[in-house]
């Protein structure tokens, strides 16, 4: 496998909408449910916590995978942050979904779990610290994309030669996450961002979920 063809394989990977099967698993598009967006969150929201968490899983995984196969063509090298990068970006723009994904971070934590396991651990506490203090998703999110660059600089004496690279990386993904997130800024503003656990008017049992611009 060339260069080129590890990054094709990467954003393939990336691009495998797993929340889009499991919503026509149960005879729904997600693009038209909840908040509209392809990831883990919204399946929570209108499949319930099993569907959610297997979507974060497969997810996660879909990163790990990108980063491993593209290690073997050159390991401690450029191609796997490249891969990673391809993987993130086919994740938020799936051609299978008509070029609709999610926000990429489920994704970036599976490809930095690959990369730099010690800081993707650190932020996924970050996360849920955070998320279990606030109750927004989108600030949890925000908070551990913006703690990603430091803590991979804290951590760069185990990643060696292949830390500048790491380090581009996680300044590019947390900035692909951050403008992702871009609508749920002005839902917070405006005191309309949902919490984790807060219900939505109506629930999948009594009819469809209220669309919202997609997050």
């Amino acid at each position: 496998m060339n260069t080129a063809g590890a990054l094709v394989l990467a954003f393939l990977l990336g691009s495998l909408p797993t929340s889009l099967w499991t919503g026509r698993h149960h005879g729904i598009d997600l693009r038209k449910e909840g908040s509209g967006n392809l990831g883990a969150t919204n399946v929570y929201r209108v499949l319930g916590w099993r569907w959610g968490i297997l979507v974060l899983l497969l997810d996660i995984s879909k990163g790990i995978l990108a980063v491993r196969f593209a290690s073997i063509l050159d390991e401690g090298g450029a191609v796997p942050t490249l891969a990673a990068l391809a993987a993130v970006l086919g994740h938020m723009a799936s051609p299978f979904a008509r070029f609709r994904g999610g926000k990429g971070v489920a994704t970036g934590l599976g490809v930095f779990l690959g990369l730099a396991p010690v800081a993707a651990l650190m932020c996924f506490l970050v996360w849920c610290s955070t998320l279990a203090l606030s109750g927004w998703v989108s600030v949890s999110s925000a908070v551990g994309a913006v703690t990603l660059p430091v803590f991979v600089f804290f951590t760069r004496d185990d990643l060696g030669l292949q830390f500048p690279w790491v380090l581009g990386l996680a300044c590019a993904v947390a900035a692909l996450i951050l403008v992702r997130h871009r609508t749920n800024w002005g839902r917070l503003a405006s005191g309309r961002e949902q919490k984790i656990w807060e219900q939505r008017p109506e629930s999948p049992e009594h009819g469809a979920l209220p669309a919202e611009e997609p997050r």
